[in-house]
């Protein structure tokens, strides 16, 4: 998705941005700011054409103000990209669960949800005429495929055709399969093509969308997108239940894997071997050694006397009788 949102933004802006310094570019806020006021302009040239049938939509009126040469992580970088989010919850309408914070940019803390509020803000501005990213045009195809197969009524609003990147499925029924033979199971997990970029997948025959992003396989999957070998790894059953498969792909097939606990197997006593094994939790722990412990009676020592020295609390204490000697008065 950054690789998309990379190129979308060069185009638009002449701006030397890829996906390996797209963070870096746009964490002073400036591109951001002034991508805004774009958005805002192509809706105040939407809102002239069509009058009060485009008063449906929800459409940005206030640009926002920012510092084109504010520098990274500094007071003003930040101040960009905080005009930049209150315009996206205010005259975007951008549902909290797709915004970031300005420490999810500047500090990195959450790269997803910035990425997922890009897209967000070019999917709402797509509708009323602004240039949208591959990613967005794959999604109103899709969309545009469904409403013709449920037969459903067009939009109300007269939306104009934007301008949209021709999709070649040749090579796309190669990629599929080259993916999905990575299963080596002796039944492999079920992918059929019903028709072109749409396939059922699974024992439940779920119907997904696939299509071709550059060099990636993606689905379409609820509000965003996949990849095909990300979704085959949540979904195929020999894929996602295999620890081997999920350890090689995030430690390396170097890497021991780390035990969480130990289960061993014993007999249960009083049995024979034939009763079959019985797994039980084993706790390498020995138990504590047994201590004894003589309460004797305490000695309080007399007002202004000396305390009876340690050494002579060890010594062994002779029993009160008959035949004892008295103590003698200096003690």
């Amino acid at each position: 998705m950054k690789e998309d949102l990379a190129e979308w933004l060069k185009d638009l802006y002449d701006v030397d941005i890829a996906v390996n310094n797209f963070l870096q570019v746009l964490e002073t806020g400036a591109v951001l700011c002034h991508h805004a006021n774009n958005v805002t302009r192509v809706a105040a040239d939407f809102l002239r054409m069509y009058g009060q049938q485009a008063l449906k939509m929800k459409m940005p009126t206030s640009e926002v103000t920012f510092v084109a040469s504010a520098q990274p992580s500094t007071f003003l970088a930040r101040d960009n990209i905080s005009n930049f989010i209150n315009w996206c919850r205010k005259q975007m309408d951008i549902k909290d669960v797709l915004m970031f914070e300005t420490d999810d940019l500047v500090l990195r803390k959450n790269e997803k949800n910035f990425v997922l509020c890009l897209l967000e803000v070019a999917r709402r501005a797509s509708r009323f005429g602004m240039a949208a990213p591959v990613l967005i045009q794959l999604e109103q195809e899709i969309e545009e495929e469904l409403r013709e197969e449920l037969d459903l009524p067009q939009e109300e609003t007269p939306l104009p055709k934007p301008q949209r990147r021709a999709i070649g499925f040749q090579n796309l029924d190669e990629m599929v399969q080259h993916l999905v033979s990575h299963c080596t199971c002796p039944s492999q997990f079920p992918m059929v093509k019903v028709s072109e970029g749409k396939y059922r997948v699974g024992e439940s025959s779920t119907l997904i969308f696939v299509r071709i992003l550059r060099n990636h396989v993606m689905v379409r999957v609820g509000g965003g997108w996949d990849t095909l070998e990300h979704y085959l790894d949540k979904h195929d059953p020999c894929r996602c239940t295999s620890i081997a498969h999920k350890q090689s792909r995030l430690a390396g097939p170097l890497r021991p894997p780390t035990p969480v606990h130990e289960i061993k197997a014993r007999l249960t006593p009083g049995r024979t071997a034939r009763a079959g094994p019985r797994c039980c939790c084993w706790a390498e722990r020995s138990p504590p050694a047994p201590s004894t412990w003589t309460p004797r009676p305490l000695q309080r020592p007399e007002t202004g006397r000396p305390t009876t020295p340690l050494r002579l609390l060890s010594e062994p204490r002779l029993q009160d009788g008959p035949g004892a000697p008295a103590p003698s008065p200096s003690r």
